[in-house]
């Protein structure tokens, strides 16, 4: 974990170094808070960094020791569910910087990446569902815990994706979520690490945002932990932060789209509360917190299990 952290540090200095070369900047919308104005032009997509050195470090870990049966197994299935989630995020993260400098298309749309999402998700289920931790709530048969399972996971991956957008907020909420399986994952622990690199950067000011491949990533080594090691239905209660940060955008659009009104001041939640007076460092704070209860509470249904 040390040492991924420090290859992350590494590559995340020299992709802000890049960045600031080529103007790989982060538009901010200007409907927002205010203060999120001076951050307009801070280089965007360091998930690509910090996920290179979180796969390039578990390669290494993995050929060392390649561990045995099952548990072998189960890591492969969450790293190839994190790379394949990171390039779909890749892609948005590349449409959106090309967008910035020359034009073009300016993001995947949500028609694009859903079944994109669909296929990874519905595929490491597959392989999962034999393999998957019941400890809370039993399986109820191969055939919906295929389903279940795809929606853990896609459901995961944009939960994470919309609580990004503060400076340290996802980072350290994923960290908090992750914890617990330190201990039994090679692929949570070396996350952590490469995480804690790139918080060097992105606590408050941050020099660098994270951008969709690392959401994605994350969000996809969160579920596949939580199904592989704990239980699926413990990953709503400990990433409870993210699950309110999804519905908060859901629910805003549905009221619009239905009523012609608002809900929140701006969706997903973390930006209400910061519109309501909240500082960006006390919203992201609190929601620390906040996780860090929420994932005690899980692992006390869990009985210590972990």
């Amino acid at each position: 974990m040390i040492l991924t952290a420090l290859l992350s540090w590494f590559f995340l200095g020299l992709f802000i170094h890049v960045s600031k070369l080529r103007g790989w900047g982060q538009p901010v919308r200007k409907e927002g808070p205010q203060t999120h104005l001076k951050k307009e032009g801070t280089p965007t997509a360091g998930g690509v960094a910090f996920v290179l050195a979180f796969l390039a470090m578990w390669l290494i870990y993995f050929l060392i020791n390649p561990l045995e049966g099952s548990n072998r197994t189960r890591e492969i299935m969450i790293v190839l569910s994190a790379t394949f989630m990171g390039l779909i995020g890749f892609v948005d993260d590349f449409l959106k910087i090309r967008w910035r400098m020359v034009g073009g298309k300016k993001e995947l749309l949500a028609r694009e990446k859903f079944p994109l999402q669909l296929i990874v998700g519905a595929v490491f289920a597959y392989f999962a569902a034999p393999l998957a931790s019941h400890l809370l709530v039993r399986s109820f048969g191969p055939v919906w815990d295929v389903v279940l399972i795809t929606l853990v996971m896609v459901a995961a991956v944009n939960a994470f994706n919309f609580t990004d957008g503060l400076d340290g907020l996802l980072g350290g909420v994923s960290l908090i979520v992750l914890l617990p399986f330190l201990g039994v994952s090679p692929a949570a622990l070396l996350l952590v690490g490469a995480v804690l690199g790139f918080m060097w950067y992105n606590a408050h000011p941050a020099r660098v945002f994270m951008g969709d491949m690392g959401s994605h990533a994350i969000g996809a080594v969160a579920a596949g932990v939580y199904v592989l090691y704990g239980d699926p239905w413990l990953l709503p209660v400990a990433a409870i932060i993210p699950v309110v940060a999804v519905l908060s955008v859901i629910i805003q659009v549905a009221s619009f789209k239905t009523t012609g009104r608002r809900v929140f001041k701006m969706s997903p939640i973390q930006h209400h509360f910061e519109l309501s007076g909240w500082k960006e460092t006390q919203v992201t704070v609190r929601f620390w917190v906040i996780t860090a209860l929420a994932t005690a509470a899980a692992w006390g249904l869990m009985g210590g299990k972990w």
